[in-house]
């Protein structure tokens, strides 16, 4: 008879990161990492040094972006456009628009 076994390296907690799935331990977040990785071209093994987490939760953490992939897509798209939205009002900005 097969076993399941799990790997318990990523979490989610109401107070990290308003609940989005974050390395164990930490408040990096699985979506950070797939960016890093997919788009910005970073190995797993220079990510770990650069987070200075275990090579294992980078792989973890991708693992999951994958096996949720649709889910965390469409929260990176929904980030992102509250960020454009912000941009767009300036919102945080301290000093005034560089042309008008």
């Amino acid at each position: 008879m097969a076993s399941f076994l799990s790997i318990d390296l990523i979490t989610t907690d109401p107070n990290v990161r308003s609940g989005r799935p974050c390395l164990i331990g930490t408040a990096i977040e699985v979506t950070a990492i797939a960016i890093e990785n997919i788009f910005n071209r970073h190995t797993p093994e220079e990510l770990s040094a650069d987070y200075r987490v275990p090579l294992s939760h980078i792989y973890a953490a991708l693992a999951y972006y994958y096996e949720h992939k649709t889910e965390l897509d469409d929260l990176m798209r929904k980030n992102d456009e509250i960020a454009e939205a912000y941009r767009a009002m300036q919102l945080g900005s301290r000093r005034p628009p560089l042309s008008e």
